[in-house]
């Protein structure tokens, strides 16, 4: 399965200086390089890909991380479940590439 998330803390304590989040997206961010899962990071969304089981753990401690900054968090999750299908997280991508090609 590929999961995208977002974890964001809200609460003006737990905005950065310059009104931006990413000292605690930073600590959500450390959960996911550790965890050894696949993964993507991008502007707005991290991509798992992995079993149901260890990908929700990551979503779980990543939100946790978020949470030990912030008085209150905000999760956006998007799954595409495709059991027998590994390798996706680039393949769909390439799947779109060669058309443009």
């Amino acid at each position: 399965m590929i999961v995208a998330f977002s974890v964001s803390p809200s609460g003006a304590d737990s905005v950065d200086a310059d009104g931006g989040m990413s000292e605690a997206v930073a600590a959500a961010v450390r959960v996911v390089r550790a965890s050894g899962v696949t993964h993507q990071t991008t502007a707005m969304f991290t991509y798992l890909e992995g079993e149901w089981d260890e990908v929700m753990a990551v979503v779980r401690d990543a939100t946790d991380a978020v949470a030990a900054l912030a008085p209150r968090v905000s999760l956006v999750l998007k799954a595409d479940i495709r059991p027998g299908f590994d390798g996706q997280l680039a393949a769909k991508v390439e799947r779109i590439e060669s058309h443009l090609r």
